[in-house]
């Protein structure tokens, strides 16, 4: 119960980051919301390093696994962080819940991992999910929730990554250079997209200061759930994420929700649990043999 409640805090504090990136995108540019949000998440999680006494410069970080991480986060905070900008929230968060079945999808090809006919078809079937959110044939249809797909992809290629990562890199290096790369990716969106930095003022500066505060939060929150109870238990409790999303998708931005959007979101979830809970199963199966 403790880790779920941990789990559902983290996913609320997650999105809650991700109304005030929306919120400070839309009067500064990307690339530089990113460099910024980077720059603070960055620092407090050096501070965290330190003070339990982790070497910042781990030669570990430039191990294969690490460097292959950093590109995928790269890709995912910048077309992440632009789907926010650009599209509803809503849309956003909910292509985001495909993320497990990315990974999922991952382990099978990239470590080998089985995975059987029944987590095969709810894979398949919750890609569907996301098509039916995307709508690609329908007049509304915006290019632009390509970015969020994309952005999908590279948060399931860093939790891939992270994975193959050495033991030796504990959770608060992982986060500072996670927020590195942020910093990277901002720096290579300014750069080809041009855009002159405009100065913030106190409202924008309370919307960074919020996002950063919120995301490491959340961060801890989050590896307090998978260390507070059973992890196959706690993960369920990752899609609140959407309902936080909606509802603030719904109440801050005004944004509406039709019945095509909520029957792709509830595939998704559906097919996300029947892969976790198969998932238990196959193991408990395995343990009694």
């Amino acid at each position: 119960m403790l880790g779920s409640l941990w789990m559902m805090t983290a996913m609320a504090a997650f999105a809650v980051e991700d109304a005030f990136v929306k919120a400070v995108s839309g009067s500064h540019p990307v690339g530089q919301v990113l460099i910024l949000f980077g720059i603070g998440g960055a620092v407090l999680f050096a501070i965290i390093a330190k003070v339990q006494n982790k070497r910042l410069l781990d030669p570990a970080v430039l191990s294969r696994p690490m460097c292959i991480r950093i590109v995928f986060e790269v890709v995912g905070r910048l077309f992440y962080v632009l789907a926010l900008a650009l599209t509803p929230l809503s849309s956003t968060t909910a292509i985001l819940q495909a993320t497990p079945l990315i990974v999922v999808l991952g382990a099978s090809v990239i470590f080998g991992e089985k995975v059987g006919w029944r987590r095969w078809l709810a894979i398949f079937i919750g890609l569907i999910g996301v098509l039916i959110i995307l709508r690609p044939s329908a007049d509304g249809f915006s290019a632009l929730s390509t970015f969020a797909v994309i952005g999908t992809i590279g948060f399931a290629g860093r939790d891939l990554a992270s994975r193959a990562a050495p033991i030796s890199i504990g959770t608060a290096i992982l986060g500072l250079y996670g927020f590195i790369a942020v910093i990277i990716a901002g720096i290579v969106f300014s750069v080809w997209d041009g855009k002159a930095f405009t100065t913030p003022d106190g409202q924008s500066l309370f919307y960074f200061a919020g996002a950063v505060m919120m995301g490491i939060f959340a961060y801890a929150a989050l590896m307090k759930a998978m260390r507070s109870g059973d992890v196959s238990s706690v993960t369920p409790f990752r899609y609140t994420r959407l309902l936080f999303g909606l509802a603030l998708g719904v109440f801050l931005f005004s944004e509406e929700l039709d019945i095509p959007m909520l029957i792709g979101c509830s595939i998704v979830v559906l097919s996300g649990l029947f892969i976790l809970w198969r998932g238990k199963k196959v193991k408990a199966d395995a343990t009694a043999l």
